[in-house]
């Protein structure tokens, strides 16, 4: 009875010191090019949830300009005057930071017949 369980032991497999190596160093491999890939994700999302910023805030003056409410300063329209006016609910904050923006929608317009221009300044 003790031999077969001596057999038993014995025939136990695991995995060597070579193979540990390996699998260690494939997902190095994984890793090294998970990590910048996933970054550049994360800068291109946050990239594009600037810009949609920018249209809403763009978008809000160009309500406020077609509902007749001037800028207090006659050519830009700040953003906490669009938001007590109404035409943003709030101030966006900048993607990856917890700070707001701070700029203006500068007004231009160029003839009567080609309408006005919205652009955030910052």
């Amino acid at each position: 009875m003790l031999k077969q369980t001596w057999k038993k032991l014995k025939k136990e497999k695991g995995f060597t010191l070579v193979e540990l190596l390996a699998v260690i160093a494939i997902l190095g491999i994984i890793v090294a090019i998970a990590i910048p890939t996933i970054g550049n994700v994360i800068d291109s999302s946050e990239k594009k949830a600037d810009e949609a910023n920018i249209k809403l805030m763009e978008d809000a003056a160009r309500l406020a300009y077609t509902s007749n409410v001037d800028p207090a300063n006659g050519t830009a329209y700040t953003l906490s005057e669009l938001e007590d006016s109404g035409f943003l609910s709030e101030i966006p904050t900048k993607p990856g930071t917890k700070e707001k923006y701070t700029g203006t929608i500068d007004v231009t317009k160029e003839s009567e017949s080609s309408g006005a221009k919205f652009k955030y300044t910052e």
